[in-house]
């Protein structure tokens, strides 16, 4: 089911709200640009959104910093009066999480990856030193707000008539990879799982990602959104160039590693994708460093 039209209310003061695209009838999607964190982006470069159901509200993701997530606290108020009742972290980076504070007073129940509070409590410090000094003046007020309510295998939503399913995963993109599903409109929120157009970045093991991707594509989806590139797109055609990516990258790491190369030159696996995606030098050496760590002791 999906819910009739919601109570318009005001825009926060103050912020400029995020500008959403409705997805699927109630399913709102700010798509970032793809950009790293500074002062002139709140750190809003992440793709998040919400769900409006009949009696509640539920976020996706929050963005990387407290302004950051008050301009989508902005939006979602532009649109509907209903309470947020839940507030859902895909995974640990700040992108994504150093938003929740702005929904703090919503009274909602943070929502995550049974891994996720240990992850960010162990990069705690370093995720507020680092983003402090790149999104500047916007960065003031945030703060971690780890997620009470976890995710072991599955579970099920209810924003009243309107249900989401959140899967977690095995450690792939991050160790704290979660997915939500709105089940009335098939529209499937796959978080950093999938990247499009912006270059993957690797966080956790490269041949978890690449069988999670398998897991995925193997089910249908009206359409998914992805962590990073368009507000929504077809599945599973989507993944294409991420796997060509994770894959060329395995292939060539994994020679590396035979053939003794040292770790300092991983940085050139990969290469040959330079020119498909966005910020492919910001990541990419860093991602084949992490593969070959986790390549050598196979």
């Amino acid at each position: 089911m999906v819910p009739g039209t919601p109570v318009r209310a005001e825009p926060e003061p103050a912020v400029t709200p995020l500008p959403m695209q409705e997805v699927a009838p109630g399913t709102f999607v700010y798509a970032a640009p793809y950009a790293l964190a500074g002062r002139d982006n709140d750190g809003a470069i992440a793709n998040v959104g919400f769900v409006i159901g009949h009696e509640a509200v539920a976020v996706i993701d929050t963005g990387g910093s407290l302004r950051a997530g008050q301009r989508l606290r902005a939006a979602l108020r532009q649109r509907t009066a209903l309470p947020v009742r839940y507030v859902v972290n895909t995974h640990v980076h700040p992108d994504h999480v150093l938003g929740n504070a702005a929904f703090a007073e919503e009274g909602a129940t943070f929502v995550g990856h049974h891994a996720l509070p240990e992850a960010l409590a162990a990069r705690a410090g370093d995720y507020m030193r680092a983003n402090a000094g790149l999104v500047g003046p916007g960065f003031a007020g945030t703060r971690i707000v780890p997620p009470t309510l976890l995710v072991s295998t599955r579970l099920d939503l209810d924003l009243g008539g309107r249900v989401l399913r959140l899967e977690a995963w095995p450690t792939a993109h991050t160790n704290s990879d979660l997915t939500v599903r709105d089940e009335g409109t098939d529209t499937w929120f796959l978080g950093d799982l999938l990247f499009v157009g912006h270059v993957p970045a690797l966080d956790g093991r490269l041949t978890g990602w690449i069988a999670t991707l398998r897991a995925l594509k193997a089910r249908p989806a009206a359409r998914v959104v992805p962590g990073h590139g368009p507000a929504a797109v077809p599945w599973p055609v989507a993944a294409g160039p991420i796997d060509r990516y994770l894959a060329d990258l395995e292939r060539q790491v994994r020679a590396m590693v035979r053939d003794g190369t040292p770790i300092g030159e991983a940085g050139r696996a990969a290469r040959d994708e330079a020119g498909e995606w966005a910020l492919f030098d910001d990541f990419n050496a860093r991602n084949a460093t992490t593969a070959y760590q986790e390549l050598e002791w196979e």
